[in-house]
């Protein structure tokens, strides 16, 4: 990776570009993997210079989650203003998919399974994680409640295959990022609607 070059660059845009280069590096590798001085040469800056903005090494962690957290919970929370539960759940997998637009990494980056626990950085991811939970959760209890499934184990058993399908849907985009939003949308679509259309009776 070539250094990034922030020479003569204000203070703000060269935060920024320590940030987004973090931010690859923590969602790629993990926070257990991950090399400050891997981030400090693509950034063109020494080490010194990105523990003299964050402080740490959690804390250029704990800015990278903010970051990425609060762009990915807000694009989340707006979806959540579409009428009706079918409706509501595609709008939410768009609003994630253009969140995430070239930086699939950024759900990896929340979702890291290398965070130590108990740490402040898993707490820190946990905090957004729980967020995006909360409003799949509760857009899980409208899909089951209009087919009438009221039990906790259901709604249990179909937030952990919501969790799974959106995930696994973002690895593989993160395997074919040739794919735009809309592409991975409108596949999804797709799919989905093969899924629930009843077997073709033989003529």
């Amino acid at each position: 990776m070539s250094p990034a070059g922030t020479k003569g660059v204000p203070r703000e845009r060269r935060v920024q570009q320590i940030l987004d280069l973090a931010t690859a590096e923590f969602g790629r590798r993990g926070y257990a993997n991950a090399s400050i001085a891997e981030i400090a040469a693509a950034a063109g800056v020494s080490k010194p210079l990105i523990y003299t903005y964050f402080g740490s090494r959690d804390g250029l962690h704990a800015a990278c989650v903010h970051h990425a957290g609060e762009r990915l919970v807000t694009a989340v929370a707006a979806a959540q203003s579409i009428p009706g539960a079918s409706d509501k759940a595609l709008a939410t997998l768009t609003a994630i998919f253009t969140a995430l637009d070239g930086r699939t990494h950024t759900w990896h980056l929340l979702y890291d399974p290398t965070l130590p626990r108990p740490s402040t950085a898993f707490d820190t991811a946990r905090h957004y994680q729980n967020a995006l939970n909360a409003m799949g959760s509760e857009g899980v209890t409208q899909v089951l409640t209009q087919a009438g499934l009221t039990t906790p184990a259901d709604h249990s058993l179909a937030l952990s295959l919501w969790f799974s399908i959106v995930s696994t849907t973002i690895t593989w985009w993160t395997d074919h990022p040739e794919h735009t939003p809309h592409d991975m949308t409108t596949r999804c679509t797709r799919i989905f609607t093969a899924l629930r259309q009843p077997p073709s009776t033989p003529a």
